[in-house]
């Protein structure tokens, strides 16, 4: 396949011009390669261990969450040379979406979390940039049933200020990096909050609030987007791909 032909239908599937972001995600194609591809990767970030992993697996395509500027305008030295080297040299083409995979109603990041965990008639959640990119649920749930379902999906033990009611009834999921809101998730209702992670204040906060507080992992809570992408896309265009694991345990 043509590289162009794969970026023009990722953009439009992943609405990734009418989506605001931050200005470092830079969603769509951030680094491109000879024109081809013949196998996909998959993977949360694309960081220099990521990249190599992909050359050695052949990968032509790779398309992340976190991208090559997340971390924002720096000069092409030392580590930034070596990665953005490693890329080129190996042909390897470099795809990022970020809000656009986390709201997406079929390959997001929210929606597969959710429903994994048995989360029906979901909501829109989280209003962020004039969008929604979370969802909510009606559930009756006892919250430790909850707690066991979601370690059992994400493979890994979960964090928890057990500062809401026992018996869940309206659970709000925005994976990622979105604790210090928990504030602004109560406000829309929800008594129990679950995110990827958050800062240390967040546990009195949630204290005050009375709301539930999850923290299932940054990582963990963001894999499911981009193996959803890459299968999706895979069957689309009868290519392989290959999910790059490389947790950050955070």
């Amino acid at each position: 396949m043509k590289l162009s032909e794969v970026t023009d239908f990722l953009n439009g599937y992943l609405g990734i011009s009418e989506i605001q972001d931050y200005p470092n995600a830079l969603n769509g194609l951030q680094l491109e390669n000879d024109g081809r591809v013949g196998k996909l990767g998959a993977a949360v970030d694309a960081s220099e261990p990521v990249l190599r992993a992909a050359i050695e697996a052949q990968v032509d395509l790779l398309m992340v969450h976190h991208g090559l500027f997340w971390g924002g305008l720096t000069r092409m030295v030392g580590s930034v040379y070596r990665k953005f080297h490693l890329a080129m040299a190996g042909n390897l083409a470099v795809y990022s979406a970020h809000l656009p995979l986390d709201l997406h109603p079929v390959v997001g990041n929210n929606v597969l979390l959710a429903q994994r965990r048995g989360c029906a008639d979901l909501k829109p959640f989280f209003i962020e940039r004039g969008v929604a990119i979370g969802v909510a649920a009606e559930i009756c749930l006892a919250r430790d049933e909850l707690v066991r379902r979601l370690e059992q999906t994400l493979q890994r033990k979960v964090w928890m200020a057990a500062a809401g009611p026992a018996e869940i009834h309206r659970v709000g999921i925005v994976t990622g990096g979105a604790g210090a809101e928990v504030g602004k998730a109560a406000a829309e209702g929800v008594d129990t909050f679950v995110t990827g992670e958050g800062p240390h204040h967040t546990f009195g906060l949630a204290e005050e609030l009375g709301v539930n507080l999850i923290y299932g992992g940054h990582y963990a809570t963001e894999t499911f987007g981009v193996c959803a992408l890459g299968e999706m896309l895979s069957q689309r265009l009868g290519v392989p791909w290959v999910f790059l694991d490389h947790p950050s345990g955070l």
